[in-house]
């Protein structure tokens, strides 16, 4: 694991106790991440960070939706209600089954020892 995952981890953990939905296969995917957008995401992911989620993650989905222009892709739209989930408990249940679907169908994802591809 790298030094700045590590450092991420700790960020997360000392500043709130937790991530905003404490579920740990949520903090080894953010872990994954290149070090850049993983402190990004840990910072939205932050109980305090709640003003700026709930518009990144509804301007991702915007984005999304859009995603037949050149500039914005698919890859938003997850990412949006990934961010919205933390926020809307309706939300929060479909984010649980995904996270119960990588477990089972990629593993690989969620192991810190896995080369990141």
């Amino acid at each position: 694991m790298s030094a700045a995952s590590n450092e991420r981890r700790n960020e997360a953990a000392g500043s709130a106790g937790e991530m905003a939905g404490g579920d740990p296969r949520l903090d080894k995917l953010v872990d994954r991440l290149p070090p850049r957008m993983g402190d990004t995401v840990t910072y939205l992911l932050k109980p305090s960070s709640r003003w700026v989620r709930i518009p990144s993650g509804a301007l991702l989905v915007a984005g999304g939706v859009l995603s037949f222009l050149p500039i914005l892709g698919v890859w938003m739209l997850p990412l949006g209600l990934a961010l919205l989930a933390e926020d809307v408990p309706a939300l929060r249940s479909s984010r649980s089954k995904v996270l119960d679907w990588v477990e089972r169908k990629k593993p690989h994802w969620l192991d810190p020892s896995a080369p990141k591809k």
